[in-house]
């Protein structure tokens, strides 16, 4: 079994990883992420633009002149993504998946699977179905799936995604799914239930092409938890002392690391951290959770204790013991173990980390896909 994956929205590669934790074999037919650099430009036009031309490369050349014209933002999304998944060449990386044209790829890939941001929609009639979503980035994601025509899909976004806009956005992003010929399902997972110690809820759906005639099933939220945020520290564990065993199953050698002092909070810091709030906005300063909160694309900076996560080893919460957590715990409780290369800066580390999906839901979700046979 040798299954064929395309990601957008790619990240820092959490399906990717799992499949490497699982010891499934690979081949990335490609990944598209622009790194959140904001760009602007004629859609119609690039899109018709790209379009025209006759080969893969050439599009993909095109697109990245462009942003070249557009933007002197480096993408360091596509920098870690590069560094840690090797077998995915600079030539099948793209820029943006608004250009992506997925008829290059058509019948070409197993597993499909991207996340996209949560958008309003124009449309309130809901009659034109997938057209009804056009300048949405789910959009893109649909429009994708219906030109590539995978074996399955796995589509990834925050639980709010439910009721946002008071359920419309669901009602069409559910029509759309209708359309495209799948047999889907979808549910919310909780990291915490599934050998993370972090609450993170997310809305997964899962979409099996329906001339397969397969039934899946999520994973059941069964599992109980063998670690605790403190054990994903490197107070508990220096770098590279988490790795996974030959069934992918996080295992630490527990020697002691020493984290750097630059992590403790400073006075002022502290004093912002540790407070409970204003009169209008309450919080519960709390730190040394058990179950990490939701970790935040901007942990980097430093929010309150009863928003972030905060640790400190001397038995009290004193000044000059309370700390933040390093980039690679961060990365840790996204289930990326310690040969997961940062070669990015402390501010962008924090960044793709909390905008990840939890390697170790995805890694359960996979288990079930591949038992329905879909790869055989």
């Amino acid at each position: 079994m040798k299954i064929k994956l395309a990601t957008v929205f790619s990240g820092i590669g959490a399906i990717e990883f799992a499949l490497k934790r699982l010891n499934i074999e690979h081949d990335i037919v490609f990944a598209c992420d622009n790194g959140e650099r904001e760009v602007s430009y004629d859609l119609e036009k690039e899109r018709e633009a790209v379009r025209k031309l006759n080969s893969i490369d050439e599009k993909r050349k095109y697109v990245d002149n462009l942003y070249l014209s557009l933007t002197s933002s480096k993408n360091y999304v596509e920098q870690s993504y590069l560094a840690n998944y090797p077998h995915c060449s600079k030539n099948r990386y793209f820029q943006d998946v608004v250009l992506l044209d997925g008829r290059d790829f058509h019948n070409q890939v197993d597993l499909f699977v991207g996340g996209s941001p949560c958008q309003s929609f124009s449309s309130v009639g809901f009659q034109a179905g997938l057209e009804d979503t056009r300048g949405t980035l789910f959009y893109e994601f649909a429009r994708l799936v219906k030109e590539i025509n995978p074996k399955v899909f796995i589509y990834e976004n925050v639980r709010n995604l439910l009721n946002h806009d008071k359920g419309n956005t669901w009602r069409v992003i559910k029509q759309v799914f209708d359309e495209l010929g799948y047999d889907y399902k979808f549910d919310v997972l909780n990291a915490a239930d599934y050998g993370i110690p972090q609450t993170r809820r997310r809305l997964f759906v899962v979409g099996f092409r329906k001339d397969l005639n397969l039934n899946f099933n999520f994973p059941p939220a069964t599992k109980k938890l063998k670690y605790v945020m403190k054990d994903f520290t490197e107070n508990k564990c220096h770098i590279g002392g988490m790795s996974y065993d030959k069934s992918g199953n996080i295992v630490f050698d527990n020697i002691p690391g020493k984290p750097d002092e630059k992590y403790i909070l400073s006075p002022k810091l502290y004093d912002y951290v540790m407070k409970t709030g204003t009169k209008t906005f309450v919080q519960r300063v709390e730190i040394n959770k058990d179950i990490a909160r939701t970790l935040l694309k901007t942990m980097g900076n430093r929010h309150r204790a009863g928003v972030d996560n905060y640790v400190s080893f001397d038995g009290t919460e004193n000044l000059g013991s309370v700390r933040m957590l390093t980039e690679r715990e961060a990365h840790r409780l996204m289930g990326f173990t310690d040969d997961y290369k940062i070669i990015v800066s402390r501010a962008q580390a924090y960044k793709q980390a909390g905008n990840s999906i939890v390697v170790d839901v995805l890694m359960e979700i996979l288990k079930d896909i591949v038992k329905t046979g879909v790869f055989d």
